[in-house]
């Protein structure tokens, strides 16, 4: 069993900055992959971007490259999303995920992953 605990969220204007944080209780993280997904109003959820614990891989979606940046700090099992240049498209409700890393599942499928954080909500002001 993985909890996940998100938090960093909160009200930016356009161009500014955030930083996300997800801290995960298992020791065995470094076995799994972690994503960040968000869900706006109305839509449905979507891909971020993920990394794989022990190799340090990443992924991003088109929108977010160059803008978004994840890490991952193995002494304390936590993740992190650092958000610059947000734009008022960036809203949304940010939930972080944990899926075993051997998955052959696509990691940029919300199915790939196992474990769910409660989410933390993002909101960029124009």
């Amino acid at each position: 069993q993985v909890q996940l605990v998100e938090s960093g969220g909160g009200l930016v204007q356009a161009g500014g900055s955030l930083r996300l944080s997800c801290a995960a209780s298992a020791r065995t993280i470094k076995n799994y992959r972690m994503g960040w997904f968000r869900q706006a109003p109305g839509k449905e959820r979507e891909f971020v971007v993920y990394i794989t614990w022990s190799s340090g891989n990443t992924a991003y979606v088109d929108s977010v490259k160059g803008r978004f940046t994840i890490s991952r700090d193995n002494t304390k099992n936590t993740v992190y999303l650092q958000m610059i240049s947000l734009k008022p498209e960036d809203t949304a409700v940010y939930y972080c995920a944990a899926g075993p890393a051997y998955s052959t599942t696509s990691p940029l499928l919300a199915r790939a992953y196992k474990y769910w954080g409660q989410g933390t909500q993002v909101t960029v002001s124009s």
